[in-house]
């Protein structure tokens, strides 16, 4: 099991959940507002403030479906202009699900 974890610009959310809803088996996601920056930093002169909203999206999926939800949020997400965003996969050793107290390493 993976987790797939995404920062967009809060305007693709709507294109990316659509694209990841036709992935059979699609699991499901997380979404978290967040603000951060990156390499290149926006420069306001007054009120200088570099960090830019985001969206994080967090998605606990099995291995076998990792690389289609990869490429739908690279694709989906893509507007083609400066910080469009970052998608990393990280391993994921357990997880448990606190209604049926299952504990698996892929839960997904």
């Amino acid at each position: 099991m993976k987790e797939i974890r995404a920062f967009i610009q809060p305007h693709k959310l709507g294109h990316v959940t659509m694209a990841l809803l036709e992935i059979p088996g699609f699991p499901g996601m997380t979404i978290i507002d967040c603000d951060g920056f990156g390499r290149e930093r926006t420069q306001h002169i007054q009120d200088y403030k570099p960090f830019l909203p985001k969206k994080r999206i967090e998605i606990f999926a099995p291995d076998h479906l990792v690389d289609n939800i990869f490429d739908t949020i690279m694709q989906a997400a893509f507007s083609g202009q400066h910080g469009d965003g970052k998608v990393y996969i990280i391993d994921v050793l357990e997880g448990g699900r606190i209604s049926t107290h299952e504990r698996s390493n892929d839960l997904g």
